[in-house]
């Protein structure tokens, strides 16, 4: 319990600290920066989780639906087309990427993770943020959903829906857009900074690192990433991300190895590599906070 308090006040004091470095990935007005991909396709970037929409003779769709404050906004883009809302895909459970299903999920169809329906459905907690999750109602829930891959056709285009097992969480999904070479991490991705890992939802920080591992050999140098939040991505910058989770996990192991707590390690930080890593969301404690919860929640497996 000491750690999960020291740990809220260390997020908190990041949150004042960083609040400039988070414009990049977190907007404060309610309104989304929308950037033309490719043909049929936009970044749209509001307070939450990126989302990608792809447009086309099918429709809309839409992955991820950031939070409820956005919904207008959202709904304010989507008007700008021709065609309706036909399909939200939930890279996983957390709010910033799917409050948006309470409405747009009345008239669309939800498609995510088994995990992900269950978790939507019961009471969740995240006590290093001291965040609750009630419930959603029914029409906010995925009516559609999968265990291990599911592929959608739309729009001309073959969409891929990949599982990938105690990462960010234990629902997440990464979703390739094949024949565009489109490719969505959700939050296995924050691109240049420190990212969350829910190991309360059965997460792992070296279970990210081996998700991005396997998925690398779908990727090429022109594979437009869309990260859960930052900007876009190429597959240098993924591969450093990576890489940044293992030599930062290898670090407070071997701490940990040492008989440090997780003050002392804190306290000690991480070796200068790593550094401009905490120049975002999380600060460093917090991130070493995070990597040792996810090693002790490993060994216990």
């Amino acid at each position: 319990m000491k750690s999960l308090v020291n740990s809220l006040l260390y997020f908190l004091l990041s949150v004042a600290v960083s609040a400039a470095q988070a414009d990049a990935h977190h907007a404060h007005s309610k309104v989304f920066k929308i950037t033309k991909i490719k043909p049929g396709f936009q970044l749209l970037q509001g307070k939450g989780g990126n989302i990608l929409l792809s447009e086309g003779k099918d429709g809309l769709l839409i992955v991820d639906s950031d939070y409820s404050e956005m919904t207008p906004a959202l709904q304010k883009a989507l008007a700008g087309f021709e065609r309706p809302l036909k399909y939200i895909l939930n890279t996983h459970w957390h709010g910033d990427h799917t409050q948006g299903n309470k409405v747009l999920g009345k008239t669309a169809s939800v498609i995510a993770h088994d995990n992900v329906y269950k978790r939507l459905s019961s009471k969740q907690e995240i006590k290093l943020f001291n965040m609750v999750s009630e419930p959603y109602n029914e029409q906010a829930l995925p009516n559609i959903t999968f265990d291990q891959t599911l592929t959608l056709r739309f729009n001309g285009e073959t969409i891929s829906l990949i599982h990938m097992p105690n990462g960010h969480t234990d629902g997440d999904s990464v979703i390739f857009f094949n024949k565009a070479n489109i490719v969505h991490m959700g939050d296995h991705f924050f691109n240049g900074f420190f990212p969350f890992v829910d190991v309360s939802s059965k997460g792992s920080v070296r279970g990210v690192a081996a998700n991005i591992d396997r998925l690398l050999g779908r990727i090429d140098n022109n594979t437009v990433i869309i990260p859960g939040h930052g900007p876009i991505a190429s597959k240098e910058e993924l591969v450093a991300f990576k890489e940044m989770l293992l030599g930062t996990s290898k670090e407070v192991e071997k701490a940990m190895a040492n008989n440090q707590s997780l003050q002392q390690i804190q306290t000690q930080g991480l070796s200068s590599p790593w550094k401009s890593w905490g120049k975002g969301f999380l600060n460093e404690a917090t991130w070493i906070n995070i990597v040792y919860d996810s090693l002790v929640a490993d060994a216990q497996k």
